[in-house]
């Protein structure tokens, strides 16, 4: 019997993908939905893996707690699997229960997670959601109830996921601002936070003069009272770092009387 033909607990096996399936096993930038599955006991794990590859989604999958915290820890590195996208945890595991890899997940991450457990009773439902879980399925399940609340996590984490944060280009430079990460042409540029910060501001405002007093107050905030002679030798190390001759600016301008001004395409 294949594992396509096999119920995953209780007699309902994985079907082919509707539309609607098809779209939900998709991440916001057009890759399959990456799944953690966190279970020790082979007869509901594998063909739970097998129905939902057929379905669309990436599987990734540990038999046991601690494995599951390495490889979700490893997943936000480079050289990981990728990010993960949802986690479906069994409650009862070998090296580190479900509570346990649960606990550690959310000191980092709000990616949902969904219990898995053959226990049923009220207190154990309490515990699981109180810890971080998303929702709690209690074996045994089919195929079918396990995929439809899968999906009603997965659009409820994704309707109230935060927008990325962009990325800001201007005149050959460009800030990933979630990856804490300048470029100018193409090489990286390290920079203090302050400067960062300043250029950030500047990127987000393309042509648009800033006085000394709006940054000072963006940046140093409202009850800054030093020197704005500060603010000049922030913006002198900053030119350094992007401008090809920072004695002749092109990118951050001076306009005199006034402040500071972001010349050159930028697009963000």
């Amino acid at each position: 019997m294949s594992p396509a033909e096999r119920s995953v607990a209780s007699g309902s096996g994985p079907s082919a993908p509707s539309g609607a399936l098809a779209a939900s096993s998709m991440t916001a930038v057009g890759g399959p939905t990456r799944i953690l599955l966190v279970e020790d006991e082979e007869n509901f794990r594998d063909p739970l893996a097998y129905g939902l590859r057929r379905d669309g989604f990436e599987v990734v999958e540990a038999e046991d707690g601690q494995r599951a915290v390495e490889i979700f820890e490893a997943s936000r590195r480079p050289g990981g699997v990728g990010p993960i996208d949802l986690v479906l945890l069994d409650l009862m595991l070998p090296r580190l229960d479900g509570t346990g890899v649960c606990t550690r997940i959310r000191r980092s991450s709000s990616v949902p997670v969904i219990m898995l457990t053959a226990k049923d009773t009220e207190l154990d439902k309490i515990v699981g959601l109180e810890i971080g879980a998303d929702d709690y399925v209690t074996k045994p399940y089919s195929y079918r109830e396990l995929l439809a609340r899968l999906k009603a996590v997965l659009r409820r984490s994704r309707a109230a996921a935060p927008e990325p944060e962009p990325v800001l280009v201007a005149g050959g430079v460009r800030m990933d601002v979630e990856r804490h990460e300048v470029r100018v042409d193409g090489e990286v540029v390290a920079m203090p936070l302050r400067e960062f910060e300043l250029l950030e501001l500047f990127l987000r405002h393309p042509g648009r003069v800033l006085t000394r007093s709006q940054i000072l107050e963006r940046l140093w905030g409202p009850d800054y009272e030093g020197d704005t002679k500060t603010l000049d030798v922030h913006i002198k190390r900053l030119r350094g770092r992007i401008e090809v001759d920072a004695s002749k600016p092109v990118l951050i301008t001076t306009v005199r009387g006034l402040g500071y001004r972001l010349d050159g395409d930028s697009e963000h």
